[in-house]
Formats: structure tokens, sequence, C-alpha cells
């Protein structure tokens, strides 16, 4: 089946069949996509997933959802909900980023190994999954755990294609384990601190024994929160205790549940990067954070993950690998001009020799976008 996308045919497979069908007559590129909140047109004919939807198997008792990679996110988090359940890892929406209307799906999010603010506590999109289904560059159906084939022998399949972003295979199903659903939450707030004393008081929240599941830090504002889920007493309690940590870097406030979720989801959503121009996603090790984000001299920036995870918002067509110079970490221009960059020699070699088993035609080089490290 195909469909239309602003004037031009768009290959809309309704099954893992089909899909597999479509990958074995393919003569050239495909650029693949599944509900176009992230994607980047890519030479190729082009192919949505969105058309394979639907949750396959739901057992809340066993922590365990299997839906298939085109199913909007907003449906799985909606089955999960009513169960009183959610993904562990807080899935970002980039729509607001990356000023896209597309609809998010659960494939997408495998994909492009998606993590929200709780990642400090539950890991990325790729530890809570725990199975997938996709269909390689010859058009054969691979499944975790089932069939194994000589050319993918001694490869965890799972984390492979978490993050790959369509470089090995389209994604037609995936399975995650999920968590019960907090009760309520609360953050604490800390004003007026600058990069470096937050990324001191996040390390001092993370390192306590209170479960803190997210710590992120707005250098425009000098807010600094940290985030605790979980029972209603217990998170009273944990919350009186992680005060007291945090009392020695300033003043500490408690938000309400509603202004909690309200903060997390702004921060989860990168909206802090609202504006005109390039925006930057740095991964580095907290303690190089407040440098870091000195050195950049970037118009906005936000702190997530303690200090891991740095957003930067800088004047179109900036090269901030020229203003930071080397650092030991990774950056990728997600809003802007494509930015791919060379691999390391040896790292270059794994990966194409990986791409060669999966992809031999080359079917589907098109979708992949490389990580830019520094």
């Amino acid at each position: 089946m195909q469909s239309k996308e602003r004037g031009a045919a768009v290959l809309r497979p309704e099954s893992e069949e089909h899909l597999a069908e479509i990958v074995r007559g393919a003569n050239g590129p495909l650029s693949v996509r599944g509900g176009a909140t992230r994607h980047t047109p890519r030479p190729g004919e082009a192919l949505t997933t969105v058309g394979m939807t639907g949750i396959t198997l739901y057992e809340p008792g066993a922590l365990t959802i299997v839906a298939r990679a085109g199913t909007p996110m907003a449906e799985v988090q909606a089955a999960l909900a009513a169960e009183g359940q959610r993904l562990p890892f807080e899935p970002m929406d980039h729509r607001n980023l990356l000023g896209t209307d597309g609809v998010p799906t659960i494939g997408g999010a495998v994909a492009m190994n998606v993590s929200g603010p709780r990642r400090v506590q539950v890991g990325a999109c790729r530890d809570s999954l725990i199975g997938v289904r996709f269909v390689d560059g010859e058009g054969t159906v691979i499944k975790n755990g089932g069939r194994v084939m000589k050319n993918v022998t001694g490869y965890d399949l799972v984390k492979l294609m978490a993050g790959a972003r369509g470089a090995l295979g389209i994604l037609s199903e995936v399975s995650f384990k999920i968590l019960p659903a907090a009760a309520t939450e609360a953050t604490l707030r800390l004003t007026g601190l600058d990069v470096a004393q937050a990324v001191r008081a996040m390390a001092a929240g993370l390192s306590s024994p209170f479960e803190v599941t997210a710590a992120a830090h707005d250098p425009a504002t000098t807010q600094t929160w940290m985030r605790i889920e979980g029972l209603d007493g217990s998170v009273a309690y944990r919350t009186k205790e992680l005060s007291r940590v945090l009392a020695p870097f300033g003043t500490v406030d408690r938000l309400d549940p509603d202004a909690s979720a309200t903060v997390w989801r702004a921060v989860r959503d990168a909206q802090a990067m609202q504006g005109t121009g390039d925006v930057w996603r740095l991964s580095v090790r907290p303690s190089h954070a407040a440098d870091i984000v000195a050195r950049a001299g970037a118009e906005a920036s936000l702190l997530d993950w303690g200090g891991g995870l740095i957003w930067l918002r800088l004047p179109t067509g900036t090269d901030l690998r020229d203003r930071l110079g080397p650092f030991a970490g990774h950056a990728t221009r997600v809003r802007g001009a494509p930015d791919p960059q060379p691999e390391d020699a040896a790292l270059a070699a794994l990966t194409s020799g990986i791409r060669a088993r999966f992809d031999p035609k080359g079917l589907f080089r098109s979708t992949h976008h490389q990580t830019a490290g520094a």
C-alpha cells in the first residue's frame, strides 16, 4: 500500500509480511521513518511504519507489553495508564523541539533509544527493551530469541537495534518490561545556583539513599530540580530527608505534584531550547558540565541527568566543536544542518562490518545519521 506525503508516494506496509516483501523487492535506498517526529528526509524511496499498529500482547501481571512498531506512543501509554503502569524510560516528544507534526511511535522510540529524565534511575529505552522483530536488508524477518541465523549469531539484537536509527533493519514489533506508575511525585527546588554549584548539588542528591529519579538544572532561571516518586508516605519521608542533604546548597522548597509534572515534562522535551538557531545535544561527564557550558557560550542551555546530558542552543551555523575544542563526550546537532562526522577508524571498521551483515545491499544507509563525537 502507498500513501501520499506532500505530493510524494510513500510506501506504507500494513503487516510484517508486506514489509519484508517490499524490502526484498527494493532496488535502491529506502528512507525509513515511523511517525516522522524525528525524521530527516534522506535519499531513497520513502517508507513509513505507521501502518503496522496495535498492541499484540499486554500482561499487566507479568509487567510486559508487546506492540507493533507503528503503534502511536499515546496508545501504548494510555493502555498502561489504565492499569496503573508506565514505560520506565519517560520517552521524549521531539515535536516542539524539531517543529514536526507527526505522531510519535513506539518503534521510533526504540530506533532512537530515547530516554527522559528518569534515565538516572532506570536507564534508557534499550534497558527496558526485552525483544524485537525486524526486517533486515535482505527482506528476512528476524526476531530476538527466535530463529538464529548464521549472520546474526553472537549479536545482542535488542542492544543493536535500540539506537541504530534504522541503519540495520526496519523494526516491526517491540517488547518491553514495564513498571507500576508512581502514586505521587514531588520535586525539590534550589534557586540561585550557578552550573558548577548545581552539578555538585545534583551529585549529592543522586548519591543519597533517597532514590532521586531525576535531576536537572536550568541556567537561565538558576533553578535546580530533583524528583522523588513512589507511595505517598515514602515520598513524604524521602523529600524531608533529601531536603536536609540539599540544605548546604541553599534554600530548598517543594513543588506540588502538578507543578512537578510540568517541570519534568518541560525538561523531558527540552522546552528551554525554544527559539531560533541550532540545537545540540551533548553527553558528557557531569563533572565536566560547567566547563563545557561556559566554553560553549550558548544562547540557551539545559542540564539533565545530573549534568550528564547538556542541551545547547546556538546561532545557526555555529561550529560548536571549534568553540569547545577536544572534550570527553559526544555531541550531536539535533536541529540544524545535517552534521555527519567521521568515526574513529576502529569503530568505523566494526560498525561497517555489522551493517554489511544486516544490510548487504545498503538499503538503509540513507537513514543512518551518525552521532558526532568530539
